[in-house]
């Protein structure tokens, strides 16, 4: 079964590269976010012919999340944790693995710069409300995959210039505390996990030629409960959708269960 997670940057905007993608690759189920549209506006057609069917917890112009999926899922949960801003941003579903259930939440946690604003105290708060619900979810189910656009740089190296990031809401010291709070829940983060000192890196910014230069950082994660780590055959970072025309400033990251 192959799982692959990618911010699109608005779902209508790039929905020729989405086709391409699904196409190239052919995941079982693609994680999307930031789709930037309603329900009612979501391409479910284009993606019907390509073999998909569309789980959607959209919002006008903002955020949204998505699965697209060849295989049945069910229990879709749009109601994860208590929003203040009501921001269509978290999205549940159940799969099956032979006999086991696995849990998959498809997550775009808010970016919260500038750091001196409400951008930031919201970053904060919804975090703190995830990591308390996931808690609550591994009593009743401990197989657990979460995946998307975290906003969070986890370590010096997974960015390209980590001092230029020190007062940023991606790396900032108590952020990153957070993810680390995440994992102590009993997960790991995958990339990290299968390959200790590469550099890879999931968004490039569109300005100052930053796809060129290579100036990134890896913010698109996968976690996988230590339950199903033996399962991961593989992880795998898939630059191309970055170098297309009108591509997302985000590319997918992709992993493989036995």
């Amino acid at each position: 079964m192959k799982i692959s997670s990618w911010n699109v940057n608005s779902v209508r905007a790039r929905i020729k590269n989405i086709i391409e993608y699904l196409k190239d690759t052919s995941p079982d189920i693609l994680m999307i976010q930031e789709i930037k549209t309603e329900d009612k506006t979501f391409p479910y057609e284009d993606l019907k012919n390509s073999g998909y069917e569309s789980y959607v917890y959209g919002q006008k112009s903002y955020n949204g999340v998505a699965f697209l999926s060849k295989k049945k899922i069910d229990k879709i949960n749009k109601s994860f944790i208590k929003d203040k801003f009501n921001q269509s941003r978290i999205i549940e579903a159940n799969i099956k693995n032979k006999s086991e259930e696995i849990k998959l939440i498809n997550i775009y946690v808010p970016n919260g710069n500038p750091i001196e604003t409400e951008k930031y105290e919201y970053k904060k708060i919804w975090l703190k409300s995830f990591i308390k619900e996931v808690k609550n979810k591994l009593l009743i189910n401990k197989n657990i995959i979460i995946g998307g656009d975290f906003n969070v740089i986890p370590e010096e190296i997974d960015v390209y210039n980590f001092k230029k990031f020190e007062n940023d809401a991606l790396f900032k010291l108590e952020i990153r505390k957070k993810f680390r709070e995440l994992l102590n829940l009993g997960f790991q983060d995958i990339y990290r996990f299968l390959n200790k000192e590469k550099t890879e890196y999931t968004f490039w910014d569109y300005m100052a030629g930053s796809w060129q230069k290579n100036y990134g950082m890896r913010i698109d994660h996968f976690l996988v409960s230590n339950s199903l780590l033996n399962k991961v055959k593989t992880v795998n970072i898939n630059k191309k959708p970055r170098g297309k025309v009108k591509p997302s400033d985000h590319t997918p990251i992709e992993i493989e269960i036995n």
